[in-house]
């Protein structure tokens, strides 16, 4: 018992150089006086999944930058990395929310900064050795971390209840100062969150929990641990614990779906039992975002589900092998708990069932860096942690972390990012957009894309105020389209490059549905696409764009492509009596990858494997059909 304080009490007290509140204070800023716009304008650029030395994993990879690093580059200014290199965003960023891990929030900064003779614990001190030897050491103790968390094996000293409850209030009211002091209404919005790593056995259940509020009501809680906890109750419970306290907002956004063996879109309840109405209800409202793409691969489709989308599978490689930290490997059967568009099209089938659409999600991107550094950028990627910062090294190198084999530098992509069609660039403005699902991911590049589902859009709309016209005749994505009088949907769809990038291949609708016995299907629609003169579909498939890029100097040519594809389609198989859904995937033509960049940086010759250039996509979130008899179940 006295070593359990007296650990708990070092971790405590040096976790205040970690998280001091005798800096700056918040400087008072007020969103009243920002306007908001009759309909959202352009689209907001964020990032809601960023870590920082206060989460035991990013500290442990090394990464010694904090919330107010993270923040001033979010807004757009030069920092210095951990590894010494200046970064600096071409753009800076709308908004940012910084979801450190709740678990041993600022745990192993205040275990590397404890006086040695202290920490009674054998394994603890070596750790904290191997924290103190520099960047390689620190990532072998973290191995050994998250190999511990896998087995459930962290020492007890480590989990203190009463020092970690202290430690996790001073770094999370540090942390709310730093959030005050940079959130700036209607310039750069930041926002309170942090992360629930829910992954009993290393099945990524992973949540990021983001409110809508300020410091009033955000400083009357504090992050909880999910420390081997299986099911995703223990949060909602939080969540709806803190609306009712306060009044306040708080949405969760799962993530990484791809790493969850099966569990994340499950058609059964957590634990398995038939899902209920007000289980499904109940997720639906308290998670209507879901992260489709990050650094750890893609989640919206997976080749051995979707065997016709050629298009499927990006950034799959190398995280189809297992799960998060286990050995276990991953089989088939598990892909459709795990990737986004079966799981919309679980949702058609669970809501026939219970009335209920629990996978009525919309889908963002994100980085999920533990850098500190919201990157996105393949010619500027500051990788995953700060072992995979720029270096001759880092593409090849193997990521062993914890008990993870097979998976190398490559593996990681430089993605992605959130987009918001949000009022005014306020935290209501933008939670608000979230809420009503009206968002979009991008595996990085800035692309602009829009789109409104109706039943009576022409081509003539989009000669004129086409915005106005989505808006007052059907709903935007994200939205809900209830029955016409007749005819197919028509989708009002707009997609433009983004100003620094490449131009555009094509766009696609994506279409779910479910038959009226019970199935469920799905078709990829090219929709509109450039060159159409020249590319002419061949037994219904579309020839490729071409292909301008130079592995040799990482280079790229936009006389391919389209800057900008409008169009506006109608379903050719639509059935009035069944429940759908549709959504645009955006393609730009092929680009080179970091690996590449790091090639020519480096002047390294890499293997025939690794992905050296790839055609970067956005995802709106969806828009669903339902038929009349259906309506008003839920």
């Amino acid at each position: 018992m006295r070593r359990t304080i007296m650990v708990a009490a070092l971790l405590l007290g040096s976790s205040a150089m970690l998280a001091s509140c005798d800096g700056p204070k918040p400087t008072a800023k007020s969103a009243a006086a920002v306007k908001e716009s009759e309909f959202p304008d352009r689209p907001l650029w964020g990032d809601t999944h960023l870590h920082t030395a206060n989460s035991v994993d990013a500290f442990g990879f090394g990464v010694r930058l904090d919330p107010e690093d993270a923040l001033r580059f979010a807004r757009g200014e030069e920092v210095t990395a951990t590894t010494g290199m200046k970064a600096k965003l071409s753009r800076p960023l709308d908004f940012l929310v910084v979801t450190d891990h709740a678990e041993a929030l600022g745990g192993t900064k205040a275990l590397a900064d404890s006086p040695r003779l202290l920490i009674r614990d054998a394994t603890m001190r070596r750790w904290h050795d191997m924290m103190n030897e520099g960047p390689a050491g620190s990532q072998r103790a973290m191995a050994e971390i998250l190999d511990a968390r896998g087995r459930n094996a962290v020492p007890e000293a480590m989990l203190n209840a009463d020092g970690a409850a202290k430690r996790t209030k001073k770094v999370w009211n540090a942390n709310v100062d730093a959030v005050e002091r940079y959130n700036e209404p209607g310039t750069f919005t930041a926002f309170h969150g942090f992360e629930y790593t829910l992954m009993q056995g290393g099945n990524n259940l992973h949540r990021n929990i983001i409110f809508r509020d300020g410091e009033d009501k955000v400083r009357t809680v504090v992050p909880i641990d999910p420390t081997y906890k299986a099911t995703p109750d223990e949060i909602w419970n939080y969540m709806d614990a803190y609306e009712k306290s306060t009044g306040g907002r708080v949405l969760a956004i799962p993530h990484n779906s791809n790493l969850s063996n099966g569990l994340m879109f499950e058609l059964t309840q957590p634990g398995g039992g038939p899902m209920t109405a007000a289980y499904a209800k109940r997720r639906a409202r308290l998670e209507p975002v879901v992260e489709i793409t990050q650094i750890k691969g893609d989640s919206e489709a997976h080749p051995f589900l979707s065997p016709n989308d050629e298009f499927s599978g990006y950034g799959v490689a190398g995280w189809e092998m297992n799960n998060l930290l286990s050995n276990q490997p991953k089989v088939p059967s598990m892909y459709a708990g795990e990737y986004v568009r079966e799981a919309l099209k679980r949702g058609l089938a669970l809501e026939a069932q219970t009335g209920v659409n629990p996978y009525k999600f919309g889908l963002i991107g994100s980085t999920d860096s533990h850098t500190a550094l919201a990157t996105a950028d393949e010619d500027q990627f500051f990788g995953k942690h700060s072992g995979t910062e720029p270096s001759a090294a880092r593409t090849m190198a193997p990521q062993n972390l914890g008990t993870r084999k097979g998976r190398f530098g490559w593996h990681y992509l430089a993605s992605g990012y959130a987009a918001v069609w949000a009022k005014a660039n306020t935290r209501a403005a933008i939670f608000d957009a979230m809420t009503r699902r009206e968002v979009y991911a991008s595996t990085g590049p800035r692309m602009t894309v829009r789109v409104f589902g109706g039943w009576d859009f022409t081509a003539d709309d989009l000669k004129s105020d086409w915005v106005r016209a989505g808006y007052a005749r059907g709903v935007p994505m994200g939205g809900e389209l209830k029955p016409g009088k007749g005819g197919a949907p028509r989708l009002l769809i707009s997609a433009l490059k983004d100003p620094e990038g490449a131009n555009l291949d094509r766009v696609q609708v994506v279409k779910g549905w479910i038959d009226k016995a019970g199935k469920t299907h799905e078709q990829v629609f090219d929709v509109v696409w450039s060159d159409p003169a020249k590319r002419k579909p061949v037994g219904g498939k579309l020839p490729s764009v071409g292909d301008t890029v130079d592995v040799a100097t990482a280079t790229y040519k936009n006389n391919i492509g389209a800057a900008a594809l409008t169009t506006v389609w109608t379903d050719p198989a639509f059935d009035p009596a069944i429940s759908s859904f549709y959504y645009l995937r955006v393609l730009e033509i092929p680009t080179p990858s970091w690996p590449a960049y790091d090639a020519v940086r480096y002047k390294l010759k890499l293997p025939p494997e690794v992905r050296v250039k790839s055609q970067e996509r956005a995802y709106t979130s969806p828009i669903w059909y339902t038929p009349s008899q259906n309506l008003g179940k839920s």
